[in-house]
């Protein structure tokens, strides 16, 4: 197939890869002209404009950062939605708001195109190794079509709805994740107030019902402290921002992930919007000397 790609950063990099080692050939499009450097050489395309990529293409994906960039990408002067036609698929496997997504699914529509929304889980570790998990929100009968372009690059694909049903999902991986993370933030914390070995403590810990993948992956950062972006914070503090703004919509209180909103305020206004997330532990710490 003819595959549009717009957002080749630390995911969707490796994502387009993957699509166009199947054998589909890649349309690209970026604000920033390094960004489609690593496909020079092959036969990807390179457009000058959203519309442009789309009017050349049957499916785009894009993965960029907010509702807003998704939203422009989309509708703009020069967006996708100029160069779509009957039949045309919109795939945004960004973190945005539900009722953006729901926005430009029905000027999609309106124009006999689609869109699904279609959020991922996994990290950059997933999006290399092709084990993403995928929310999907959007028509099943387009979901069936294009599932083999998305077993390109997820294990897991599920179906969870209508248009915005994708993005609601994530939201509810992104609250349970990073309270997980808050969690272990506060039981190195504790240990190492104690002044028992945190190391141990994790390992002790991973054998037992607190075990999880956070905790293996996250508590390793914690414990040599290494806080290096794996995903940057920011991204984390931008998606509770999302959630928070529908719990206060929908009246539907969420006292949990509100205190740990409030630490990844902290984090942000501490200058850790770049470090990754296992920097909450800061936080407590920084908390605890004053």
């Amino acid at each position: 197939m003819d595959v549009g790609f717009v957002g080749l950063g630390v995911m969707g990099l490796p994502m387009a890869r993957h699509l166009q080692q199947a054998g589909h050939r890649l349309h690209l499009w970026a604000r920033r002209p390094q960004s489609v450097a690593p496909f020079a050489g092959s036969d990807a395309v390179v457009h000058d404009s959203p519309a442009a990529l789309a009017a050349a293409t049957e499916v785009a994906f894009t993965v960029v950062t907010a509702s807003a960039d998704v939203e422009q990408l989309a509708l703009g002067a020069e967006g996708l939605i100029h160069g779509a036609r009957p039949g045309w698929v919109h795939v945004d496997m960004s973190t945005i708001a539900p009722a953006s997504a729901r926005r430009i699914a029905a000027a999609l529509e309106a124009r006999g195109a689609a869109m699904l929304d279609a959020p991922v889980s996994g990290g950059a570790q997933g999006a290399q190794d092709a084990t993403l998990a995928i929310m999907v929100g959007g028509s099943a009968d387009v979901l069936e079509r294009l599932s083999p372009l998305l077993a390109c690059l997820g294990r897991t694909i599920v179906h969870v709805g209508g248009s915005g049903a994708g993005q609601v999902a994530k939201a509810c991986n992104q609250m349970i994740m990073v309270a997980a993370i808050e969690a272990c933030a506060e039981a190195m914390h504790l240990a190492n107030a104690h002044g028992v070995d945190v190391a141990a403590v994790r390992s002790a810990l991973l054998g037992g019902s607190a075990a999880s993948r956070v905790l293996e992956v996250m508590g390793e950062r914690m414990v040599r402290r290494d806080f290096a972006a794996g995903i940057e914070s920011r991204l984390h503090h931008k998606d509770f921002g999302i959630l928070m703004g529908e719990a206060a919509r929908l009246g539907a209180p969420l006292p949990i992930a509100a205190q740990v909103w409030q630490q990844l305020n902290a984090l942000m206004a501490g200058g850790g919007a770049r470090d990754d997330t296992s920097a909450l532990l800061r936080v407590l710490e920084a908390t605890s000397r004053a």
